[in-house]
């Protein structure tokens, strides 16, 4: 079963689900900041309820495509041994990073992992092993023991991939809530790469709505593909 099979279970055309108009996809000053929160939580619900239909061998199909792609990305970057990532811990029904995780690991790749903080604190810790991680707090992605820093710390990764719901050709991905990467990202190197991480079908999406403090991104990366995006 390839990825494109895979995750065609219960075909959605996910790229085609709209609920904005054109006069909203760069809002006016007039139009307030919770009318564009509430325009994306209704589009975060369709596509969270879309991957949760999702058959569980196609999930583990993707996930092993998602680390070949992020394989491929790292050596087109010159990745090797001893150079830093940032990446995450995937959640249920998002796009799988596990066997991402291991691969890179295996390289020899440092592999940075988001620590959730108090309130907005920001902070990474190093990627040893699967065992290594743990829950922290109810509702929170597994983080790691080895905490390494605090904000700042992302600058040091050459690449950093990033979860999204998902992402249109412009770069604009979206993102759980909460707007913890918009921030996160302040602290990446300039020349870092960031990619967003989505399922085939959650790609090239319609033009998402877009709020001032969203960080674009540099690319996308699928079960089958990976690709740079046009600069504005």
């Amino acid at each position: 079963m390839n990825g494109d099979d895979a995750l065609e279970s219960k075909p959605v055309a996910l790229s085609s689900i709209s609920i904005i108009g054109d006069d909203v996809i760069n809002p006016s000053p007039a139009i307030r900041e919770e009318f564009l929160e509430d325009l994306k939580d209704e589009l975060r619900g369709k596509i969270r309820e879309h991957r949760k239909s999702l058959d569980p061998r196609a999930v583990h199909e993707a996930d092993l495509g998602i680390a070949r792609q992020a394989s491929d990305l790292a050596a087109s970057l010159g990745l090797s041994e001893g150079d830093c990532i940032a990446a995450y811990v995937s959640r249920r029904h998002e796009p799988g990073t596990n066997s991402t995780l291991e691969a890179l690991r295996s390289a020899g790749i440092e592999i940075l992992l988001p620590v959730l903080g108090p309130a907005l604190d920001r902070g990474w810790g190093r990627y040893t092993c699967p065992d290594d991680l743990a829950q922290r707090a109810p509702g929170r992605p597994l983080e790691p023991n080895v905490i390494t820093g605090g904000a700042d710390e992302i600058a040091r990764a050459r690449l950093v991939l990033v979860p999204a719901l998902a992402v249109d050709d412009s770069g604009i991905r979206l993102g759980q809530g909460g707007g913890w990467y918009d921030r996160a990202l302040l602290h990446a190197d300039p020349t870092s790469t960031v990619i967003a991480v989505v399922y085939d079908d959650e790609a090239h999406h319609s033009p998402l709505p877009r709020a001032p403090h969203d960080v674009p991104v540099a690319g996308v990366l699928t079960p089958t593909a990976w690709w740079r995006l046009e600069s504005e």
